[in-house]
């Protein structure tokens, strides 16, 4: 059966994927920040016994694809997953599915809460059109699990400390412990280094008298990064924002400019340095 009997495009759009069998297709589910519950999991294996060959692809980006579906039960498979709550998801030039981590909720690094934050940006985002594919992250903390730095758009938890000399006992473990050499000891006290501190929380969460506390808390943003045929490290694009509402405005911003400037199959990270850092951050934050 040849290609031009399916309309690819169209298809993509919904999260069927021609395989390399012309006639076959993978099913790619949407899930926000990596979530399903044991009822969802159980219908996915039913489906793939069904209409695939029993075989699951957990994707790298918390999705699940369904392999081996025959182009003639994949409105049939399509319509069991809608039933069962398991949506589609998407492929192709625009806005995919929100990755996450698991966040301050049961981790002891995370900073923010992340799961929540994901759907909102999910709800709003998700199949939204694009110059080209665009991925968004949320991470709890600098140790960067859900790869913020690897996303179009990346948010990450952060903690800007602070040191309390009162309680402070000088066991210099925060010198010691500071991935990024931001704690520094010079005559008799500690200082602190804020052009190299990366947010991560270990000095607050580590100090056995809690002499490091929380002067801000909230979330840094990230924007440009990409992997593929010419991988690129997300732009650090904001300083820590306390006020979630702000981190969805500067959101909201980052996607609208790349819309409006961003070229077809051109990747955010590859236009910000054709066109350079500093004038996509003046651009987005005014």
């Amino acid at each position: 059966m040849s290609n031009e009997t399916f309309d690819l495009a169209k298809m993509k759009k919904v999260g069927m994927i021609q395989q390399k069998q012309k006639e076959y297709f993978a099913l790619r589910l949407r899930t926000s920040g990596g979530n399903f519950n044991s009822d969802q999991i159980r219908k996915v294996a039913e489906i793939a016994d069904k209409y695939g060959d029993s075989g699951i692809h957990m994707t790298t980006r918390q999705g699940i694809e369904i392999h081996n579906v025959h182009h003639t039960n994949l409105e049939t498979a399509k319509q069991e997953l809608d039933d069962a709550g398991i949506y589609m998801g998407a492929c192709g030039p625009r806005i995919r599915i929100v990755t996450a981590c698991p966040g301050d909720t049961t981790c002891k690094w995370g900073s923010i809460e992340t799961k929540e934050l994901a759907k909102k940006l999910d709800d709003k985002y998700f199949g939204v059109d694009t110059p080209h594919k665009f991925k968004i992250s949320v991470t709890g903390c600098p140790h960067n699990c859900a790869k913020a730095s690897e996303n179009d758009i990346g948010i990450m938890g952060g903690i800007l400390p602070k040191w309390n000399k009162e309680k402070c006992i000088d066991c210099n473990l925060c010198v010691n412990i500071c991935p990024a050499k931001a704690i520094y000891k010079e005559d008799g006290e500690y200082k602190f280094n804020e052009e190299k501190c990366i947010y991560c929380s270990i000095c607050t969460s580590t100090c056995p008298t809690d002499a490091w506390e929380i002067e801000k808390q909230g979330s840094t943003v990230w924007i440009g990064g990409t992997l593929g045929k010419f991988p690129r490290l997300a732009t650090q694009l904001t300083d820590i924002i306390e006020d979630e509402n702000e981190v969805l405005e500067v959101v909201e911003k980052s996607v609208k400019y790349y819309q409006e400037n961003g070229r077809k199959k051109e990747r955010f990270g590859h236009h910000i340095d054709s066109v350079g850092i500093d004038k996509v951050k003046s651009a987005i934050l005014g």
